[in-house]
């Protein structure tokens, strides 16, 4: 935020006219959310803080849910002349099942029925492609599964901002890079985008013909021209983050990329609402007020500014994020209505039973990178695709990334299908193909391409390896102590192997499973996942016997 020092500003008062030295500043609440991701209900989990009693240990509070979130959202208007509600992506994708069995649709009519006015994009609104985005933009029937809700989708009232994402055939945005709004004669610019690395983390056939670019660079190359039109508070909104050490209002110890993309903004840029990483926080990074709301809709942000209707300039910001909390907020009857409608169809699919557990199954994975629902979904890829007609496979692997959510058992350890869907939301088909001992170890090693955020593989039954952590990246796998069903891998052997189509196609920086030879396409994870419990139940967790990790 700049401040003027004392002697400039005494300077600059004495060139205004009477009027403008007295007029009172514009007041502008800025409500904010991020990491939405269809969270229509309250999510199980809730959001954990300090708890007030005792800062030492943490408690969980029951909030999200788009019922008592639409209260929230007015009840923080209520009082304010000016106010606009914006977001920081992933809205969409990775959702639930009642959102995703129609495409997030539900979603987006809900924050759209909130008054939701301005989003950046996310990487997971490019979960079903960049046609698919636009569809959620302009609306219309699903180009595969045709109009299967309530009533006709007609697209989001509010707009996507698209700054970084840039369509090579042109060398324009795919959707709009910012937006201006006036509160009270003074402009605000909104600039949306994602994070540079978002084609590293979605899947390369739904962003063909598109380039995702530096974020600062992005973003200070449009400082020029909103100062032409007469824009001097800026907002950016942008689908990156950081990880702080603090509670949710807090910022200790704050790192990650949103530190040193916001270091390297233009001035003139005010304020960052920022997401991506799932984490709260209020922080002042050099000089520039930076928030982010959490996950799954537990929070709202509310940021005070004052706007100085002389300069056009902020001259004061201050943010709250504020808890959803479900024991205080009553449910909003429209979107009971809108979730009502949405359930009536999906409810039959999602209350299916599915089995049983006999406790969480967690995707919090140990040191090694292996977790317990990780070993379960890998299992039950291998079963669906063993047989020498599903594609003879002998050894199944999937994405940490795509293990969205633990299972919960309900009452007597039962689960239904949308709780299966609920940690595999991503409706991936099953993909076998024949990779040698010596690719197999170089997917492995890729685990580690992004140092600051490996990727460990979920790996099936009878298929074991060791990693040295204190090896570099290229040698961390150890060759001689990867094995199947007991016995060594062989470098030059083919060995039928399972991954779903994202990682199939390079997803997550897994490039090495191009090199697959002789694909044969299955069904989808979850139906796999949903078929196991089904003939398998009880389930409990297994000994992490699978990944090894030494050093």
């Amino acid at each position: 935020m700049r401040y003027r020092s004392i002697l400039a500003a005494l300077a600059l008062a004495s060139t205004l006219p009477a009027s403008a030295e007295t007029a009172a500043p514009v007041e502008l609440r800025i409500l904010a959310i991020n990491d939405f991701h269809g969270n229509l209900r309250p999510s199980p989990g809730g959001i954990r803080i300090n708890d007030p009693e005792d800062k030492a240990r943490k408690v969980m509070v029951a909030a999200g849910g788009a019922e008592y979130m639409a209260t929230l959202v007015r009840q923080l208007r209520d009082g304010h002349r000016n106010t606009i509600f914006v977001a920081a992506g992933d809205l969409i994708g990775a959702s639930p099942f009642l959102s995703a069995m129609f495409h997030d649709e539900p979603s987006i009519e809900s924050l759209s029925k909130m008054g939701l006015a301005i989003s950046s994009i996310g990487n997971h609104e490019f979960d079903e492609g960049k046609a698919e985005l636009l569809r959620m933009q302009n609306g219309g029937c699903h180009p595969v599964d045709g109009c299967q809700g309530p009533h006709p989708f007609t697209g989001a009232k509010f707009h996507y901002l698209a700054a970084s994402t840039i369509e090579t055939a042109t060398g324009n945005s795919v959707l709009p890079p910012y937006e201006i709004r006036e509160f009270d004669g003074v402009p605000v610019g909104f600039i949306g985008l994602t994070l540079k690395g978002t084609a590293g983390i979605v899947s390369p056939a739904g962003i063909a013909g598109l380039e995702f670019r530096d974020e600062a660079e992005t973003v200070n190359a449009l400082v020029p021209q909103l100062k032409g039109r007469g824009v001097e508070a800026i907002v950016v909104l942008i689908h990156e983050g950081g990880e702080p050490t603090g509670d949710y209002n807090e910022c200790p110890g704050i790192s990650g990329p949103i530190v040193d993309i916001v270091k390297k903004f233009d001035r003139a840029v005010d304020i960052v609402v920022s997401g991506h990483t799932h984490r709260a926080y209020v922080c002042d990074i050099d000089g520039r007020l930076v928030t982010s709301g959490d996950k799954y809709g537990t929070l709202v942000t509310a940021i005070d500014v004052k706007l100085d209707p002389a300069s056009r300039d902020i001259v004061s910001a201050r943010a709250e994020n504020v808890i959803v909390a479900n024991a205080s907020l009553a449910k909003d009857p429209d979107q009971t209505a809108l979730i009502e409608a949405y359930d009536k169809l999906s409810a039959p699919i999602a209350n299916r039973p599915a089995g049983s557990v006999t406790q969480t199954l967690s995707r919090i994975p140990n040191e090694a990178g292996e977790s317990a629902l990780g070993d379960v979904i890998a299992d039950a890829q291998l079963l669906a695709t063993r047989d020498a007609k599903e594609g003879g496979a002998v050894i199944a692997l999937t994405n940490p990334g795509g293990i969205r959510t633990d299972i919960v058992p309900k009452e007597n350890g039962a689960i239904t299908f949308g709780d299966v869907f609920a940690s595999q939301p991503f409706r991936n088909r099953l993909v076998t193909m024949t990779l040698t001992g010596r690719q197999l170890k170089d997917l492995l090693e890729q685990q580690w391409s992004d140092p600051k955020r490996p990727r460990i593989l979920q790996v099936s039954n009878g298929f074991s390896y060791a990693w040295d952590a204190a090896k570099p990246f290229g040698e961390r796998v150890i060759a001689d102590r990867m094995s199947l069903g007991g016995r060594p891998i062989e470098a030059g052997s083919g060995y039928r192997v399972t991954l779903n189509d994202y990682l199939a196609v390079g997803g997550d920086g897994f490039t090495v499973a191009k090199q697959g030879t002789a694909p044969q396409y299955g069904g989808y994870d979850a139906d796999a996942l949903f078929a196991f419990f089904r003939a398998h139940g009880p389930i409990g967790p297994l000994p992490p016997t699978r990944i090894l990790r030494v050093n």
